[in-house]
């Protein structure tokens, strides 16, 4: 028998493979993910933000099979036999190395000009025969592999809940940590050796649904709350919003029509990488912005509360009544602990055993309830070349200090 491949990872140490997933690993669309840095433009503000969608995938991949394998000796009446549970595993590793195949050169910015999501692009490269047949090769469906990746399937709800899941999907457990590590922010951070062990399969209704046992609240609160403070502190981040702005501008020059990149191999023919080469000789703003990192745009102010929208609203219509065109409203909100698939709010979020009781994790822990509901994140950004970023400034903070009255600014 092949000695399996390892590969080194800062995160989760060696990461194994088996033959038939070194072939799968080996196809052109899945080398294509080292192309794609995973957090985008963030590089321009956390400069060591340079690691790729490839590392993220082996390090879901990783992660997940550590769940799985703990599900396995906590919750072993999930599993109908040993085969069922390897044929599983098998299902599940190989759709977290290819959840991110779809993802397009920078990702969400190239979504919002395309205006095709991610998944929708991954079920026309799981047909491709470089995929199609490594997945073959070691018994997997790429129908089952696409219904984990885009949350429809119903057959495998464990499996679905850990690779597309609302709150402990594998992506998540592998990014908040990757992510923290990559940029040297520590807020990524969260207890994933309790929180894994404390994963439980709980039978509902004749169905199985991923929960944690009570001694796993505290990995659960620590968890979401990682979640909040890498939105706050990274993916939010107003130069990582003021470039990706930009760079949208400069995708919009690539490709003017939005259908340019339907075909699935003109797709995948692009990366970030081709994108910043093909924009080196454009005498664009965008252009020269991505290229040489010149800031187009100045912040004037950011609300990270609800209760500072009048103060948000107040300093939006100040400024656009004053500088017109030249103001961006940048409004960016996220469910922190989400709630179910389908987003029906009378279901329960995560499960959570205290004693012998099942309770949604919101009536298991404070925090979590209240950071159940969405978190916003509100900046107001002045072009340079057209409006003087201080006195933008002053204008918002005069009127954040009056507490943003609508009365004071007619």
């Amino acid at each position: 028998m092949e000695k399996p491949k390892r590969i080194f990872d800062p995160i989760h140490r060696f990461i194994e493979l088996d033959a038939g997933e070194v072939t799968l690993l080996e196809a052109p669309s899945v080398q294509r993910l080292r192309r794609l840095r995973q957090l985008g433009l963030a590089y321009l503000a956390f400069p060591s933000a340079e690691h790729s969608r490839f590392t993220h995938a082996l390090g879901a991949l990783a992660i997940g099979t550590r769940a799985l394998d703990a599900l396995r000796v906590h919750s072993p009446e999930a599993f109908a036999s040993d085969a069922d549970f390897a044929a599983q595993r098998r299902l599940l590793r190989a759709s977290l190395l290819l959840h991110d195949v779809g993802h397009g050169p920078f990702s969400h910015a190239c979504e919002s000009v395309l205006g095709v999501r991610h998944e929708a692009r991954t079920e026309r490269i799981l047909a491709l025969d470089e995929i199609a047949q490594p997945l073959a090769a070691i018994g997997v469906d790429p129908a089952d592999v696409l219904a984990l990746i885009d949350g429809s399937s119903t057959r495998y709800p464990i499996l679905r809940e850990l690779v597309s899941g609302p709150n402990l999907d594998a992506d998540r457990m592998d990014y908040l940590l990757r992510d923290a590590y990559f940029t040297g922010v520590v807020n990524g951070r969260y207890d994933v050796e309790q929180l894994i062990a404390s994963l439980r399969a709980f039978s509902v209704d004749g169905r199985w649904e991923l929960g944690v046992d009570g001694r796993g609240v505290v990995a659960l609160e620590s968890f979401v709350l990682a979640r909040y403070w890498m939105f706050a502190t990274i993916y939010f981040h107003h130069t990582t919003r003021a470039f990706e702005r930009v760079l949208r501008e400069g995708l919009r020059e690539l490709w003017p029509d939005p259908r340019a990149l339907d075909d699935v191999r003109e797709f995948l023919a692009w990366d970030d990488f081709r994108v910043l080469d093909a924009l080196r000789t454009s005498d664009s703003d965008a252009a020269h912005g991505l290229r040489e990192r010149v800031s187009v745009y100045g912040l004037a102010a950011e609300f990270n509360a609800e209760r500072d929208l009048v103060a948000y609203e107040a300093c939006d219509r100040e400024l656009r009544a004053r500088f017109g065109d030249a103001v961006w409203s940048d409004s960016q909100e996220q469910l922190l602990h989400r709630l179910p698939l389908g987003g029906d709010d009378a279901k329960p979020t995560v499960r959570v055993r205290l004693g012998e009781r099942l309770v949604d994790a919101r009536r298991a822990s404070d925090l979590i309830d209240r950071l159940s509901g969405k978190a916003h994140w509100r900046k107001l950004f002045v072009r340079k070349d057209a409006v003087p970023v201080d006195e933008a400034r002053r204008i918002c903070a005069a009127i954040i200090a009056t507490g943003g009255m609508p009365s004071l600014f007619g």
